[in-house]
């Protein structure tokens, strides 16, 4: 709990100094095939085909069998995690005669650029650029789900801690919410440009254009994103566009992108609670804006989103703190400590690769999950009852929908990842302030009213079917005992011409077609009547003028 602060305020305290920094973004989107195509699902092929089109190329993984770029690192990975979530995330085991190209792949694929190589970003107007390098662009693609998850990790050195929290608050953000005076956007950042090997510049940001974020609005009733990010998802193009023939996506969450965040301090146990408050709710905390104390997220602080297991708060150590918000995972530690800067066996290492993975599957689970949540809603919203057509296509969306969420559930969705006891924490911990669970049942239910729904209605028409055919058989067997008493002697036309026999009977054909077809249409009449005949209730005459008052209430 956040008791009130008696420290001075942060402005007159001495700025810490982050000696090592990164940021990770994990930025899920809904993919869409392109607008003329007939299917609903993204071809897998077509969509590999358009992205090496452009930029981006296969990433090849140190698990695709290559021994010399396989190393310790990469175990200690692969066997932090439990063996359900090692073949999502690295594909099917493979016998030891196989080659290396025909084992199972991962249901995990990606790929990456490697033509952006740094960001200079410029935080507040007046204020020196900031120069980062970038480590990671990457895209990663899942079989079954229409979901991508673009990651961009960054890395930079000696930053004053108000700075790095800064850069955290305003980097990461599709489009401007708003702008200030002077037309500047008021949370992101006032210019982002990413830069090739060579300095150049390849796509800057556009967050000052305002008529353009308001024209797009105002036209297709959804934001634009700015340009820097555009530029680095094509080919794929944002819904709407006019262009006919690309793979398109879609934003599944809020524009803030959920964030990852390394922090290496010279002594973190100098930071106030105050500090450490605003670092756990840097995705939702502006860095001006006056601490909620009363707030529960600042009082129960330390109870909803730290996780302690390695901070110890002694000079002796470790003293490593990570703080979860769902949408945010910082990991803070001591940048003296040669473990938590080991980038191949230390808290490095498991940032960038094990918590990363965590992080990023509680987000697939959680863009996946919406994603079916606005499959049922425009499903809903496209049904028509009065036509046919749209009856038809609403159960086949729905039963779609029902069998793609049950390959997600047996496939993808699992509560423990790790036995590694704080990575599972903090998987756990991801997931709950993200209420994944929660979303998970409300889907589910959801899922199974609508099929429910299907499954009850489907019987109803049987039965109705049913109780129709039982009606005409009933009606049918007057006649059958009747002729098969009398006969088939009635003409005696045995030795009659062929012309005058087939006349009889396409007359016979006729005349019990009409009869049937007449009995199907007033089959319900019908049932009606035989349900007054064989209510044992009713006297004789009760049953006659049953019968007669339906007649005259019919004329």
């Amino acid at each position: 709990m956040i008791a009130p602060s008696t420290d001075a305020p942060l402005s007159d305290q001495p700025i810490p100094q982050v000696r090592e920094f990164r940021q990770i973004l994990v930025w899920p989107l809904q993919l869409l095939p392109a607008s003329h195509a007939q299917s609903s699902r993204v071809p897998r092929e077509q969509l590999h085909k358009s992205l090496c089109a452009g930029a981006w190329q296969p990433y090849v993984s140190a698990f695709s069998g290559d021994q010399q770029r396989f190393s310790e690192r990469h175990y200690k990975e692969f066997v932090s995690f439990l063996p359900h979530a090692q073949r999502f995330l690295y594909g099917e085991s493979r016998s030891a005669g196989d080659a290396p190209g025909l084992h199972s792949e991962s249901a995990l694929s990606s790929f990456r650029r490697s033509d952006i190589a740094q960001l200079r970003i410029t935080l507040h107007e007046g204020e020196p650029a900031l120069l980062l390098q970038v480590e990671r662009v990457e895209l990663c693609l899942l079989d079954d789900v229409d979901v991508a998850l673009l990651q961009v990790e960054l890395h930079a050195h000696d930053l004053p801690l108000s700075i790095a929290h800064d850069l955290l608050y305003r980097f990461g953000r599709a489009y401007p919410t708003g702008w200030d005076e002077d037309g500047n956007g008021i949370h992101n950042a006032l210019l982002v440009e990413w830069l090739d090997s060579h300095g150049a510049v390849l796509a800057s940001s556009d967050a000052d254009q305002r008529d353009k974020f308001l024209d797009f609005a105002v036209q297709h009733r959804a934001p634009t994103i700015s340009s820097h990010w555009a530029f680095l998802l094509q080919p794929l193009e944002l819904e709407p566009t006019t262009q006919t023939e690309v793979l398109r996506f879609r934003q599944i969450e809020y524009h803030r992108m959920p964030l990852l965040a390394y922090l290496a301090l010279d002594n973190p146990r100098a930071l106030s609670d105050e500090h450490w408050v605003r670092l756990g709710l840097v995705a939702t905390l502006h860095p001006n804006e006056a601490l909620p104390r009363q707030s529960p997220e600042v009082r129960e602080f330390e109870a909803r989103y730290c996780y302690d297991r390695y901070w110890s708060n002694s000079a002796a150590g470790p003293n490593t703190r990570m703080l979860c918000s769902g949408r945010a995972l910082l990991v803070v530690g001591d940048a003296n400590s040669g473990f938590f800067l080991d980038a191949e066996r230390g808290m490095l290492a498991q940032f960038r690769h094990q918590y990363r993975l965590l992080f990023l599957v509680n987000h697939f689970h959680r863009a996946t999950l919406l994603l079916y949540s606005q499959l049922l809603a425009d499903a809903m919203q496209r049904l028509d009852v009065r036509s046919p057509e749209s009856i038809r296509r609403f159960k086949r969306r729905i039963r779609a929908g029902f069998e793609a969420f049950l390959r997600f559930t047996h496939r993808y969705w699992f509560h423990e990842l790790s036995e590694t006891p704080h990575l599972q924490a903090v998987y756990r911990l991801c997931a709950t302030r993200l209420g994944n669970d929660t979303l998970y049942a409300e889907i589910k239910a959801e899922i199974r009213e609508m099929v429910d729904y299907l499954d009850s209605d489907a019987q109803r028409r049987q039965s109705t079917t049913v109780m129709r055919l039982t009606v005409v058989t009933t009606l049918s067997l007057v006649g059958t005992v009747a002729t098969g008493f009398l006969g088939m002697n009635i003409f005696a036309d045995a030795e009659a011409p062929l012309l005058q026999r087939s006349l009889f009977f396409l007359s016979a054909l006729a005349g019990t077609g009409l009869i049937t077809a007449y009995a199907v249409v007033k089959s319900k009449r019908l049932a009606d009547l035989l349900d007054v005949l064989s209510d044992e209730s009713l006297r004789t005459g009760e049953r006659f003028a049953a019968i007669f008052g339906s007649w005259r209430r019919k004329h």
